[in-house]
């Protein structure tokens, strides 16, 4: 296929980039920031124009896509103003959903995120593992643009049945040389009592976007991406009886699994994360 993939000079996007064209796809990076070559051209996404004739064609990049990877975005909270976090990123995904919806780009796979789950838990979550099946829960404007996202999909794919757009609730993305970092968690698990302990490596994050591509089953779905395993080596079980007193534990914990469940990505999607920070 020929992708177009918004935000591909970030951390997510760059190894996204890397893996598409690994599996062979010719790709192309629309972003605000980029090194010149021959698969980034610079666009404003906030700007409705700029997205729709990206969309449709850029010069002697390409003259059509057949799918989007839509990671475009003011990438967490607190880095702007609220108001700024949300009027960015919301316009910004209406102009990708809308200029694929006007081109007839049928495949949409994009970064919705963790956050939805209540994060940060100083309310605890209802359940351990954390699954996609409780409603949203965003406790910050950077996770109310998340859920609206998310509803913004939902009624487009309804008004159009051949539609797919898939969203995917990336853990918090590492790349290998975050890794080092990692040790200093350990004697102090409230450090990453913030979000279950989870984490997505960045290689297994351009692998679930490459899975959700090939599915690109028509309507709307999400999934928790996160790794196999959490950032402690304190077993998960000990974790959530800790961390957690008092939340319920669904089922049994084994070793050093991720309390972010990624049961339903490995089910209908197929991932199969392959990176811990631990080896």
């Amino acid at each position: 296929m020929r992708i177009l993939v918004t935000g591909g000079s970030g951390k997510l996007g760059s190894a996204v980039v890397a893996g598409l064209l690994d599996a062979g796809h010719a790709v192309v990076n629309v972003d605000a920031v980029g090194q010149r070559g021959d698969a980034f051209s610079r666009v404003d996404l906030a700007d409705y124009g700029q997205t729709i004739d990206a969309v449709f064609g850029i010069d002697s990049r390409h003259d059509g896509v057949d799918a989007i990877v839509h990671l475009a975005a003011i990438p967490a909270g607190g880095l702007h103003a609220d108001s700024a976090t949300f009027h960015n990123n919301i316009a910004v995904t209406f102009n990708v959903f809308q200029a694929a919806r006007r081109a007839g780009v049928k495949r949409i796979v994009y970064a919705s995120s963790e956050t939805l789950l209540g994060i940060p838990f100083e309310i605890d979550p209802p359940y351990l593992p954390i699954d996609e099946e409780y409603p949203s829960r965003p406790e910050s404007m950077y996770a109310v643009v998340k859920h609206l996202e998310e509803e913004l999909a939902q009624k487009l794919v309804r008004w159009d049945p051949e539609l797919s757009i898939t969203a995917l609730r990336f853990s918090n993305v590492m790349d290998e040389e975050d890794y080092a970092a990692f040790e200093g968690f350990q004697d102090d698990a409230a450090l990453r009592r913030w979000n279950a302990y989870g984490y997505i490596d960045s290689r297994d994050g351009a692998q679930a976007v490459l899975r959700a591509l090939e599915l690109s089953a028509p309507g709307f779905d999400r999934f928790i991406i996160a790794a196999a395993d959490t950032v402690m080596r304190t077993p998960s079980a000990e974790l959530a009886a800790s961390a957690f007193a008092g939340v319920e534990v669904t089922r049994a914990l084994s070793g050093n699994e991720s309390l972010l469940s990624i049961e339903k990505a490995k089910r209908v999607l197929g991932y199969a994360p392959r990176h811990s920070w631990q080896h």
